[in-house]
C-alpha cells in the first residue's frame, strides 16, 4: 500500500520502522528536514520537507495516490487539518492524532465530514491499558480478538501460583479451565514453548483464553488477588485525567498528586470525586504524608522516565500491591526487570500497535488476511488474527499433520460464537478466525506460518 506519515516524532518513528519492512510504498513528512534526512538514509521510504497540512506539500508527496495518509504532529488541529487536505486530495483513508479531551466528542461527531477514518489518542488508549490493569488486579496486560470473545493475557508467576514446576502436558491434565500457554518470557528471553516446557518462577506468561473462562483459571492456578480500591497516580498530564475519571466512575478512591498548582486545580474542578493534592510526587516525603502504604495500587504518570522509576520503585519497597509505570524510552526497557519495575506501559508502543493493526486491517481488503495484530514482549512476540477466508490445502486436516514453522503456535480458533482451544486433534475450517503466537514477524496470510 501506499502510506503517508505526516510528523515523525516518536510514535510517527515506531510506525515508520514497521511500516518499512512490511513491503509498503511510505512516503514521510515533517517540516524538520535533518529529521527527514536521517529517516530517509536510514529506510527505504521517500522524502518531503515541509508543513503537512498543506496542499502544495501533500501534492508533492503524492497524496492523490495514497491508500493511507496518517498525521501524527504535535497539534490536534494541524493533524485534523492535515486529514481533510488528505482526503479532498484524494487519499483514501486517513489517521489523525488527537490528544486534547476538550476535542474528544466533537471530533468523534463530526469525523466523517472532516475526512478522518480513524482517530487515535494515546493518553486516552494509555488510561485505558492501565484501567484494565487495575480493574484486573491478577493479569499485567489483556488483548481482545474476536470483538472480545478471545483474550490474549500475561501473568506474572509469582507467589503461590500452582503452574510453577509444571510441564505444559502436565498443566494440561491438572487444569479443569481451557486455556493455551503460547509464550513464556524468561529473564531477556523468550520463549514459544512446547509440550515439555516447565514454568519456573518468576516467568511472565501469556495464554490464550475463552473470555468466559478467565476468571476460572486465574481462581485455579490460586493468582486471583484481592480488588485494588484506592490507588495513588503521581502526575496530572492528560493520561492522569483520562484514568482518573474512568476510575471515579467505578467508585475508586483516586488520589492524583500534581506540582504545577494551575493544572492541579484545573484537575479538582474537572474532577470532582478524585483527591487531588499540589506537591512534588516524586519525594519520598510526599508520597508518605499522602498515604503511599495504604495503597493499593500506584501509577507513575510523570513526563519523565527517569522519575517514574524511581517512585515506582519506592511504591514497591512500601509493598504497594500493583505499581504501574509509564516509560516512554526503548533505551530503558532493558534495566527495568533487574530494578523490580515489571508492569509499564509505553504510550507510543500502544498507538503504534493499533495504527499497524489498522494497516494490516486494510490490507486484508487487499488480499492479507490479518484481522487484529498485538505485539507483546517488548515487540518481540507477535499475535496475529487470521481470517480463514479462502479454500487452503490447511483446512480440515489435524493440527498435529501440519508442518507449522518453529516458533509459531496456533493458539486459539473461533468459530461462529465459539471459542476453541486447539490442542493435536483440532482442525482449521474455511470461515473460522485464527490466533497466531509467533516470533516471525510481518504473516499476512494464515499459509504463512506452514514450512
Amino acid at each position: 500500500m501506499k502510506i503517508i506519515i505526516i510528523g515523525l516524532g516518536t510514535v510517527g518513528r515506531t510506525i515508520l520502522k514497521t511500516l518499512s519492512s512490511e513491503e509498503h510504498t511510505v512516503t514521510i513528512i515533517d517540516d524538520d528536514k535533518d529529521k527527514v534526512d536521517a529517516l530517509i538514509a536510514k529506510y527505504d521510504v521517500f522524502g518531503v520537507v515541509g508543513n503537512g497540512a498543506c496542499k502544495d506539500i501533500q501534492k508533492e508527496a503524492k497524496m492523490r495516490e495514497a491508500d493511507l495518509a496518517i498525521a501524527l504532529t504535535h497539534s490536534d488541529e494541524l493533524n485534523v487539518f492535515a486529514c481533510l487536505v488528505a482526503k479532498k486530495l484524494g487519499a483514501k483513508n486517513t489517521i489523525a492524532r488527537v490528544r486534547n479531551p476538550a476535542y474528544r466528542t466533537q471530533i468523534m461527531e463530526m469525523k466523517d465530514e472532516l475526512g478522518i477514518s480513524m482517530i487515535v489518542n494515546p493518553e486516552l488508549e494509555t488510561s485505558e491499558e492501565i484501567f484494565n490493569r487495575i480493574n484486573l488486579p491478577s493479569v499485567s496486560q489483556i488483548e481482545h480478538f474476536a470483538n472480545g470473545r478471545a483474550l490474549l493475557v500475561e501473568i506474572p508467576v509469582e507467589g503461590n501460583c500452582s503452574l510453577i514446576g509444571e510441564t505444559l502436558i502436565s498443566i494440561g491434565k491438572k487444569l479443569n479451565s481451557k486455556v493455551l500457554i503460547c509464550a513464556v518470557q524468561r529473564g531477556d528471553e523468550v520463549f514459544i514453548p512446547t509440550g515439555n516446557f516447565v514454568i519456573a518462577r518468576g516467568d511472565r506468561v501469556h495464554f490464550t483464553s475463552d473470555a468466559n473462562s478467565l476468571g476460572d483459571f486465574l481462581a485455579e492456578i490460586n493468582v486471583v488477588n484481592s480488588p485494588l480500591k484506592k490507588i495513588m497516580i503521581v502526575g496530572g498530564g492528560r493520561t492522569s485525567f483520562y484514568l482518573a475519571e474512568a476510575l471515579s466512575k467505578k467508585k475508586y478512591k483516586v488520589r492524583i498528586i500534581e506540582s504545577n498548582k494551575s493544572v492541579a486545580e484545573g484537575l479538582a474542578d474537572s474532577l470532582p470525586k478524585v483527591t487531588v493534592v499540589h506537591g512534588n510526587g516524586t519525594r519520598h516525603e510526599i508520597l508518605l504524608e499522602e498515604g503511599i502504604e495504604a495503597m493499593d495500587a500506584f501509577v507513575a504518570l510523570t513526563d519523565v522516565d527517569e522519575e517514574n522509576m524511581i517512585v515506582s520503585m519506592f511504591a514497591n519497597k512500601m509493598n504497594v500491591k500493583k505499581s504501574i509505570t509509564l516509560i516512554k524510552s526503548d533505551d530503558l526497557y532493558e534495566m527495568l526487570g533487574e530494578l523490580g519495575i515489571d508492569n509499564t506501559v509505553s504510550p507510543k508502543d500502544i498507538v503504534a500497535n493499533r495504527i499497524i493493526s489498522y494497516v494490516r486491517a486494510l490490507a486484508n481488503k487487499r488480499g492479507s488476511n490479518v484481522l487484529t495484530l498485538h505485539r507483546l514482549v517488548n515487540n518481540t512476540v507477535e499475535a496475529v488474527e487470521f481470517a480463514a477466508k479462502k479454500h487452503e490445502r490447511i483446512y480440515n486436516k489435524p493440527l498435529r499433520e501440519l508442518h507449522i514453522k518453529d516458533n509459531c503456535l496456533i493458539a486459539c480458533i473461533i468459530r461462529d460464537h465459539e471459542v476453541i482451544i486447539p490442542d493435536g486433534n483440532s482442525a482449521i475450517m474455511l470461515g473460522d478466525n485464527v490466533i497466531v503466537v509467533t516470533t516471525h514477524k510481518n504473516f499476512d496470510d494464515l499459509t504463512d506460518i506452514i514450512d
